[in-house]
Parts: structure tokens; sequence; C-alpha cells
């Protein structure tokens, strides 16, 4: 984050100077006029840079949604049931149907993130139209700038299909002046988005000289991920064999783990080797909306100086989440019986903050406690948890925190931005892709492709970091650590594809957990419906009136509902519904 405010910086002055005015129309599809500047101004590098960084700047959603940001926390996190809403049930509602899988067609949260998606492809198109026209720029330069906008562009259509599957197309060589509204929807565009990774693997540097910016090994990780999420299995593991062995960050560091887990979620340790492609965030730009505006109701309720925000008590984990970070042996437990009485973790739901209370003594994996708030354990450098003092509503939404995203005690008006209405706009990067992310798919493709143990090596990779005694949480004196973490290696060959994929799927929850990937994993692995009805029977059972009753259908509820503001604008016709909507 300290290196990459340059750019946010830079994003700031750029668009000031300019002035490219981007803004929503009666179409979502519409690109506005280029404010009262004329073409020649648009047409010099600074102009060029300038749209570039317009579309850098969408990423964040700001102006839209929360739900809209790259984070995915509704739409990744609590939908994939590693999370629900928090808060109670008449805060921010528009979120309620959608953790119950009852999402409309008409639901404000859905049209906003659509927008925000095609306003972000609106400035990657402009920004491509512009670097080709212009005669200001080296053909060096038109190149990068197209590279980025490409790669920025395939990142939005990527988070359009696996939000909504099927959606209208729409480049740089389309007329945006007409014709624009008869553009069909579609499910057949991952083509596109390879053509928009490649062109940006092949022509983009390995370093640039602002650290946000997209590099070469960037697009290459991304396009992996398509080809995973296409199952081009053998594709997928040569560019992930590549980016594991070459690939380097846009400030020159060799892909590599951070040696501690929480040091992924310290902004005093952003654009670390682990990042691949971040969110950047930044302080007292002169604009809060340059720091995790999206984070800012992600905390513990009512914490008072003693705990970060002080505000709004959403997104906190689910049971579910919790409980799947039980081990025996050192080892997660396969089978999925973390919630059975035997195995889940012991809780303080509906005990009083008052009350005396023994936290659970049976072994966990050590990121149980650098992702999920929970009563008795420190939380950060604040205090430890108090449990139900720090929920808004128990009997609603359970009795556990959101922790990886939060800022620590020392960092707070220090990388904090205070200036708005909250103290929680913190400005930790948020990375859309980074290391341990690749290394776990590249173990996917391994196993589709009969490298199992190349598999269980990558998977060993990412356990072995969380064994680092040195990053576990420990108790405030030093002494020991705070709960009984257990967690071993893979010491046996994998010799079983299903077992090792059930692995390593597994261990994807247990890393990425909060981090928005979940729901997206569980449909394209083709399991959502069986795993998040398990999740619904569990904790709806005990959260009966946010969960109770609710269900998940499949051939539905695999994707949004295309909004109804768009459908309403082209017309039934031109813009086909979802199945099920």
């Amino acid at each position: 984050m300290k290196n990459m405010s340059n750019i946010k910086r830079m994003a700031f002055t750029a668009l000031a100077v300019i002035s490219v005015s981007f803004s929503c129309k009666d179409s979502f599809l519409d690109i506005p006029a280029t404010s009262s500047l004329d073409e020649l101004q648009l047409l010099s590098k600074q102009g060029v840079e300038g749209t570039l960084i317009g579309a850098y700047s969408v990423l964040n959603a700001r102006g839209y949604s929360r739900l809209a940001a790259p984070n995915n926390w509704v739409y990744g996190s609590i939908m994939g049931g590693e999370a629900n809403k928090g808060t109670d049930p008449g805060d921010f509602t528009t979120i309620n149907p959608i953790q119950r899988y009852e999402i409309d067609p008409t639901n404000g949260e859905v049209n906003s993130t659509w927008n925000a998606k095609y306003e972000g492809i609106s400035r990657c198109n402009a920004t491509i139209r512009l670097a080709a026209a212009s005669e200001k720029i080296s053909e060096a330069d038109r190149l990068r700038i197209t590279g980025e906008a490409r790669m920025l562009r395939g990142h939005y259509y990527f988070e359009l299909k696996k939000l909504f599957n099927s959606v209208p197309y729409i480049d740089e060589n389309m007329d945006y002046g007409k014709g624009i509204e008869e553009v069909q929807n579609s499910p057949a565009f991952w083509d596109k988005i390879e053509a928009d990774f490649k062109f940006a693997m092949d022509n983009l540097p390995e370093t640039q000289s602002q650290t946000g910016r997209v590099n070469k090994w960037a697009a290459a990780s991304y396009l992996g991920k398509a080809y995973l999420y296409q199952k081009k299995y053998a594709e997928a593991k040569a560019i992930f064999t590549d980016v594991i062995n070459n690939g380097q960050t846009s400030n020159g560091k060799k892909y590599a783990l951070v040696p501690e887990f929480a040091q992924i979620f310290n902004a005093e340790n952003d654009n670390h080797e682990e990042s691949i492609f971040a969110l950047q965030s930044a302080m007292n730009t002169q604009n809060v909306n340059n720091a995790n505006w999206f984070d800012d109701l992600n905390y513990p309720y009512n914490t008072g100086p003693d705990g970060p925000g002080n505000c709004c008590g959403f997104f906190q984990p689910s049971f579910n989440l919790a409980n799947s970070y039980r081990t025996k042996d050192g080892l997660p437990l396969l089978d999925g019986s973390w919630n059975t009485p035997a195995n889940r973790l012991k809780d303080d739901y509906n005990v009083e903050a008052n009350t005396p209370f023994t936290e659970d003594e049976g072994p966990v994996d050590p990121r149980l406690d650098h992702t999920v708030g929970r009563r008795g354990i420190p939380y950060l450098d604040w205090i430890e948890h108090p449990g139900k003092a720090w929920i808004r509503s128990q009997v609603y939404a359970g009795p556990y925190s959101p922790k990886k995203f939060v800022y620590y005690k020392r960092q707070e008006n220090v990388l904090t931005d205070g200036s708005s209405w909250t103290r929680g706009y913190a400005t930790m990067n948020f990375n859309i892709i980074r290391f341990a992310d690749v290394l776990l798919m590249a173990a996917e493709a391994e196993i589709a492709t009969g490298g199992l143990e190349k598999a269980r090596e990558y998977t060993n990779m990412v356990r072995a970091r969380a064994a680092n005694k040195a990053g576990w949480v420990m108790e405030y004196d030093g002494t020991k650590p705070a709960a009984n973490y257990s967690i071993s290696l893979y010491s046996t060959p994998w010799t079983d594809a299903a077992v090792a994929l059930r692995a390593v799927q597994t261990e994807r929850m247990l890393e990425l957990a909060q981090e928005g990937h979940r729901f997206f994993d569980l449909v394209r692995w083709g399991i959502a419906s069986e795993e998040i009805t398990k999740y619904l029977a569990h904790d709806g059972s005990i959260l009966v009136a946010k969960l109770g009753g609710a269900k998940y259908t499949s051939g539905k509820n695999e994707y949004l509902p295309i909004p109804q503001g768009a459908i309403d604008v082209q017309g039934t016709e031109i813009l086909k519904q979802n199945p099920g909507y």
C-alpha cells in the first residue's frame, strides 16, 4: 500500500486534470461523453494514461455497491456458506434474500454490480481506442497501455461470467453511438476473455514503474484461472507451472508465499511477494474512496475504543466455516464431519459477555484465529474478543466476528482513513489473486492430468506456511499459542485422485476463507447444491430467523439473475433472463 499510494495519487491527479467524466446513463452499456475536453487532449499521453487510470479506479466499485467490489464478500463468501450477513434483520435488507438464495431480478445490489462491471469495461474500451488512435505515445507505451486495459477488461468480464454467466459482450470495436442496445447476452465469450489475458501476457512487461499496475505474470495467472474454470486442465497446468517457476510481482519480487499467514493481511506488508493482482488502497489522497470503502461495515459491533471500526457487525463467519478448522492428527476432516457434535467447536452462542466462558480446547488449524474472531482469543493487537458484547445479534447471526481484513490498533489513523463517517476505512490491499491461490489451482490442474504427487507438493507448500509457529496467534503475554493449534503436512503419497481433489478443495476453503472464492469454487466443481444444502441444514438449525427454511435450487442459484432494469431497457428479445428467475 505504501508504494502503491503513488498510483492512487496519480489516479486522482490525472482524473482531476483531464476530467474524463464517466457516469451511468439510462443503459448500462452506454459509454458517456468525454466531458468538455476535445479529442486532441484525450489523445495526449496524459489523456490516454488518465483514461487507463479511470479503468483501474472502477475496481473498487465506489459509487455502485459494496457488493460489486472484487472481494465478493457477499456473492463469493456469504453465498458460499462461509459467512452470513451478520448484524440484524433490519439492516441492509437487500442482502437478506441473497444469503437465503431467494434473489429477485429487481434487487438493487445485483443491478449495481452489473452496472459497475460494465462501467469498468467501457473505460477499458475507451482506453484501447484512444491508445490505438494516439500519435503522442510511443509504440512501447501503446502496447503496455493496451495490455493493461485488456487485462482489466478480461477481469471485468471474468467477474460477469462467474456472477451472471450469460451477458452481452461489448469490445472497443462496437460503435457506442448506435446499435449497442441490440447486443444480445450469451454465455459464449470465454474465448474473448482468454484473448484479453493472452494479449496482456504477451505484451506487458515483467515489472512496472508503479507497483499497482498489472504485469505479464498477473495476466498469465488469470489466463490459467480462466483455463481452469473451463476445465482446460493441460493448458492451465502449463501456465501455472510457468508462473510458479518464473513469475514475479510488478515491483520485481519473485513469487513466493510470505513466511507468516497473518502478514498477507497487514497493510504494513502490502505489495509483498505473494501478491499477484491486487486492488490497491491508500489514505490521505484527498479522496476517501481510495481506501477500502467496501469493507467499512465489516467490523465487530459496538467496540468503542477497544476495537476497530466501532461499526457495523456485518460479514460474520459461519458456524460451518469455524468448525471446518477442526483437525485430527493435524489434518482437516476430509469427510466433512466438522459440524457433528463430536467435532464442532465450542462457542459462546447465547452466552452473555459477563458470564465465564472457556474456549474450545480441541485441535484446530492455526489459520482459524487469523480468519475468525472468537471469544477469548486475542483480536489482533486490540483485546481478547469479548464475545457477545461485540455482536449485534447473536441469535440472528451467531457468535463470530470477521478478522482477516481488519486493521491493527497500532494502525488506526496511520494506515486508516478516518476522514469520512467511520474509523473503518482501512488501507490494506485486497489480493484478487495471490500465490497460494495459484498453487492450489495448479494442484487441481495436476490432479486432473495425473500429477497427484506434484499436487501434494503444492498443497503442502501452503500448509507448511500455516504450520510456521512464528505466525501463530499467541496469548498477549507471548508465552504460548492462543489455542490448541495442530497442523501437519500430507506425508502419505497421493494415489487416489478423488481423495486428492477433496484435499485440495478443502485446502482452498481453509486458506482462502472470507476472500470471496468459495461459492464460485463450489459451482465450478459441481458440488454447490450438495455443500450449500449441508451448510443450510446445520447453520439454519441454529440461526432460524436468518436461514431457517432457506433452500439452494440447483439449476438456478449457480448464477445471479440478469437485472430487471437492464432487461427493461433492452427488451426481453435481446436480454434473456437466466434459468429459474
